[in-house]
């Protein structure tokens, strides 16, 4: 059974014979592919009472140790997204009694985020479950097939310049 990008190519080929549409095989596959897992994801995290985003603000808090926070400054470039975005998220986990924003005593101007210990608790519940929704995802893939793609997918994304942010000396010396 062939899959939908499939059809396109088919039907690229039958009507620019002149062009090489294979990189609609990978691309067309890989957004396709993004789009349903991103779906799936949302509807998990969903499911606990969590948007996308917030799972992205408490993973990112939890992994960067005790005591679970981080200056705004670090957790942008740990997390990637915009300063606004990140103020508005915050701001509604705040307000859900998932993290906390303090003054930075070392800098007035800066503000740390910090895990409040429901949150701590949440992602400590949902990250074991949302490994193993992930792991659901791929599972049509054996142990081997998934170390090549991961390879493969690491090599293009490096590539294209996504490497890892150097997100600066530990929370406790920033």
């Amino acid at each position: 059974m062939a899959d939908a990008v499939e059809s396109v190519l088919e039907q690229w080929r039958r009507e620019r014979p002149d062009l090489d549409v294979s990189p609609i095989g990978i691309v067309g596959r890989l957004m396709r592919l993004s789009r349903l897992w991103d779906k799936e994801i949302k509807d998990f995290l969903g499911e606990h009472g969590l948007e996308p985003g917030e799972f992205d603000v408490l993973s990112t808090l939890r992994r960067s140790g005790e005591p679970y926070e981080l200056t705004a400054k670090a957790f942008l470039k740990a997390s990637l997204v915009t300063t606004g975005a990140i103020t508005l998220r915050v701001d509604r986990m705040a307000a859900k009694g998932l993290v906390t924003r303090t003054p930075d005593a070392n800098d007035r101007r800066s503000v740390r985020i910090r895990l409040t210990p429901h949150g701590l608790e949440l992602i400590d519940r949902v990250l074991p479950l949302h490994l193993a929704n992930e792991a659901r995802l791929v599972e049509s893939l054996d142990a081997g097939e998934r170390r090549r793609l991961e390879a493969t997918l690491a090599g293009l994304l490096e590539s294209h310049g996504d490497t890892p942010a150097d997100t600066g000396p530990p929370a406790d010396q920033q």
